[in-house]
């Protein structure tokens, strides 16, 4: 691990590389409806980043997020 490279950086980028798999999915296929997993996926990956790394923001924002996609998603 690089001194400036926080622990867990693997997991960031996967999650960030979803999430922009997501907003492809729902921009160019929507018809699809494979972006709500995606984007339910990307967002549950960092909240537990935000969880490893204790930044109190990116739980309660990817945790907010995720349980909007869900509501959509069931309702």
């Amino acid at each position: 691990m690089e001194k400036n490279e926080k622990p867990y950086q693997s997991l960031a980028w996967l999650a960030t590389g979803i999430l922009i798999i997501a907003a492809a999915l729902a921009s160019f296929v929507p018809e699809l409806e494979y972006h709500h997993w995606a984007f339910i996926t990307a967002n549950t990956l960092w909240v537990y980043v935000g969880w490893l790394w204790k930044e109190q923001s990116l739980v309660v924002l990817n945790a907010g997020l995720t349980a909007i996609y869900l509501l959509g998603i069931l309702s």
